[in-house]
């Protein structure tokens, strides 16, 4: 096991993965920009380096400064969290380069599954379902026309090195193609400098489903269930539970089992996890793969007893995943998370920087709250908007509902507007509470809260 590992983030993941390591007696170094100075996970990391100023372009993607904080500190691996350099293939092998262990997969499996059209391709040839989509990028409107024409309206344009719904388009009619490619491309190449978009069909009132699934050089691969991540907005995630109330046991079987085959024709190594859409029907279609830990893997972990970030580090030290002799894993009891952000969802969920004047977090049998807030903390402007993760627990969903209405009851935050009140009216909802939710919940359910 590593004596020292650099964190390449920052906030509620940073902290996260801190503690992980002071259980397994690893020492930690901080990464922080001058706007994060006085932040909880910098006093609470062994040491802490500035690498430059607040914007993210001059700080936490600095891979040049990053490296040498890992040098000069003497840490062994760096783990990037999510987010900013977590799936930057540049960054994996600048780590190689300098000999530092990068924790997660190789940059190959990097490239190969975060270019969204060569993964889809990837996953065709082994066999997993895939949406009915183009082969590759479509360079022009006519080619776009083309397809979409073929495959029949409505159709989704899709960023090939997307994310978080950037570079993102569905089209529902023809004369809508031409100015909605274009607006992609533009966003696309604005987001992630590459300006490639493809085509796929688009699957109408689907679930977003994925399993979280890790793997080892020792041959183990493994999934640990699924998350339901149905409740979006803009193609941002809400609400996650585990396990999904679409899925029968045949469906999760069959997921389960083409999540690894993914695995496996990749070679994946570390934690990931395989997204899927599932139709009203139960077919499923492989979406993306995240090459990384996710914001929403403690719903997992609260179903099966596994730490994920504990299990990272290990696999990427050389040693096998510690959880392997208990697969396969069947979900027990159910869990939820609500992320909390400092956004007005009364006012188009608007970001809502600011000084938090009251921070008090709920407690009790179920109820785990992720979070690096302190009461006087600031919300930073520069960075993403998430003040904390409400992750309950429970014997089954009921149990969970019930809790969770509790702990959002006692959860109180001063000083900026969160998305508190916006949970607590989900939680009202009747098709929620029955678990019929598509990725159109909050457009289709919420309208009056947007």
């Amino acid at each position: 096991m590593f004596d020292k590992i650099l964190i390449a983030n920052r906030g509620e993941v940073a902290l996260r993965v801190m503690r992980a390591c002071k259980e397994l007696g690893i020492k930690t170094v901080a990464v922080y920009s001058t706007e994060d100075a006085d932040t909880y996970p910098v006093r609470y990391a062994d040491e802490a380096v500035c690498i430059g100023p607040a914007p993210a372009n001059k700080s936490y993607l600095v891979i040049p400064n990053i490296i040498e904080a890992a040098l000069q500190t003497g840490a062994q691996a760096i783990h990037p969290g999510y987010g900013f350099l977590a799936e930057n293939s540049e960054f994996a092998r600048a780590c190689a380069d300098n000999d530092l262990v990068f924790i997660g997969p190789a940059p190959e499996c990097i490239d190969s599954m975060g270019d969204k059209s060569s993964a889809r391709e990837t996953m065709k040839a082994c066999g997993v379902p895939t949406v009915p989509g183009s082969d590759g990028c479509l360079d022009t409107v006519e080619e776009a026309k083309a397809f979409a024409d073929a495959v029949g309206y409505p159709v989704l344009i899709k960023a090939t090195a997307g994310g978080g719904g950037k570079g993102m388009r569905e089209v529902h009619a023809p004369e809508d193609l031409e100015s909605q490619y274009k607006a992609a491309r533009a966003e696309a190449g604005a987001a992630f400098g590459n300006d490639g978009v493809y085509l796929e069909k688009l699957v109408l009132r689907p679930r977003h489903v994925e399993v979280q699934v890790l793997a080892d050089d020792f041959g183990n691969n493994i999934a640990l269930c699924e998350r339901d991540c149905s409740v979006q907005r803009r193609h941002q995630k809400l609400i996650e539970e585990a396990p999904s109330p679409a899925l029968t046991d045949e469906i999760r079987r069959q997921m389960t089992l083409a999540a690894l085959k993914a695995v496996r024709a990749v070679n994946y190594r570390n934690a990931g996890t395989i997204e899927f859409l599932l139709d009203e029907r139960g077919h499923f279609y492989f979406m993306e793969m995240n090459t990384r830990v996710q914001v929403e893997h403690p719903v997992s972990e609260q179903i099966t007893g596994t730490d994920i970030i504990k299990e990272q580090l290990r696999i990427a030290a050389g040693e096998p995943i510690s959880c392997a002799n208990r697969a396969p894993f069947s979900p027990q009891g159910h869990a939820m998370e609500f992320r909390i952000n400092a956004e007005d969802p009364a006012h188009g969920f608007r970001p809502c920087p600011g000084t938090i004047t009251k921070f008090e977090a709920p407690s009790g049998p179920g109820v785990r709250v992720e979070s690096y807030i302190r009461s006087g903390a600031k919300i930073s402007p520069y960075y993403d908007s998430m003040v904390a993760k409400l992750i309950i627990s429970g014997q089954d969903r009921e149990e969970v509902l019930a809790r969770a209405r509790r702990a959002l009851d006692e959860f109180e935050i001063e000083g900026i507007a969160t998305t508190i009140p916006f949970h607590k009216r989900v939680l009202e909802n009747e098709a929620f509470c029955e678990g019929d939710v598509t990725t159109a919940f909050i457009e289709t359910e919420m309208g009056d809260v947007l």
